[in-house]
């Protein structure tokens, strides 16, 4: 990629972009075809920075730009998250790399481990079980490129009461890059509650069940268990909120939704004021396209429709 530059500036912008057409192609499409195939990507450090200055250069010289559902990849992350924050991150930037995951859960599955590995993020994770927390100190402490600065790892139970304390404990207030929330549980009422943080970017999971329409969330429980609901035995039926109810909160926190993941059950938002024309706001109903939807708002919703939800 290095010899483009000196093309660039030798034959002018047109042929730079006959170059992205001819070369960029190739290096995207391997990451495309990584969407249908979550968790199987062997994308390293080198390849993922080779990879983010192609889409820099492609929005610099004004190459279309891919969909969030052709850059998603999975190296850490549960689907396509790894693929699309690096996608996000290389296009609006960074700023101080800092990142807040609440309910990160193991590594196999972690949204942020990718960024913390190979990008050289610094993070608080928290979680409630302990057992996982212990896992993930013992990886980042033994893992090469974070064990000489390895993440803050906190097992603990957030509850809108003590989240800014436990932020704010920790060293991580104000102007950050990233917040992801993922409780199963009463996210809604935590994302509400955090007024000590100004992430860039925000990535929450919502209740795709509830479809695209309905504003709703569970009601705020500070000791709400996912066990204590027989609804949610098979699946995580009776938790969250729906997307539009993020949406709500969203812009009045100032934020925007940019898009979701494969499956249509994680959103990003991005902060009013932040590359507005390059990741433009899109509807709540472009975010349910999936067959996993459907078979959530058709089988999943009527077993928990009747449960008590909170308009928003």
């Amino acid at each position: 990629m290095g010899g483009a530059f000196i093309v660039e500036t030798q034959i002018g912008t047109n042929m730079w972009k006959y170059y992205l057409r001819k070369f960029a192609r190739p290096i995207l499409r391997p990451f495309r075809q990584l969407i249908t195939k979550p968790n199987r990507s062997s994308a390293g450090a080198e390849t993922q920075v080779l990879l983010a200055m192609t889409y820099k250069q492609m929005l610099h010289h004004g190459v279309q730009l891919p969909k969030f559902d052709q850059v998603g990849f999975g190296v850490y992350s549960q689907n396509d998250e790894d693929g699309i924050l690096l996608y996000i991150f290389s296009l609006i930037g960074t700023t101080n790399k800092k990142v807040v995951d609440i309910g990160c859960g193991e590594i196999k599955g972690s949204s942020t481990a990718n960024l913390i590995i190979h990008h050289g993020w610094t993070g608080l994770l928290m979680d409630a079980d302990g057992s996982l927390i212990q896992t993930a100190r013992k990886f980042y402490a033994n893992c090469p490129t974070t064990r000489q600065f390895p993440p803050v790892l906190l097992q603990t139970f957030v509850t809108a009461e003590n989240i800014n304390s436990l932020i704010k404990d920790h060293g991580f207030s104000g102007d950050i890059d990233l917040l992801t929330i993922d409780l199963d549980g009463i996210d809604f009422w935590i994302w509400k509650a955090i007024d000590c943080l100004s992430p860039r970017v925000v990535m929450v999971e919502y209740q795709d069940i509830l479809g695209p329409d309905k504003s709703l969330t569970i009601p705020y429980r500070p000791d709400f268990k996912l066990s204590d609901y027989p609804v949610n035995k098979l699946y995580p039926n009776y938790v969250g909120a729906s997307l539009p109810a993020f949406v709500k909160l969203a812009r009045q926190k100032g934020y925007r939704l940019t898009g979701c993941n494969c499956y249509g059950y994680n959103a990003f938002f991005i902060r009013s004021g932040i590359g507005e024309n390059i990741l433009p706001e899109v509807s709540a109903e472009s975010c349910f396209t999936h067959p996993w939807n459907q078979f959530g708002m058709r089988e999943r919703y009527p077993r928990v429709k009747d449960m008590e939800w909170v308009e928003i």
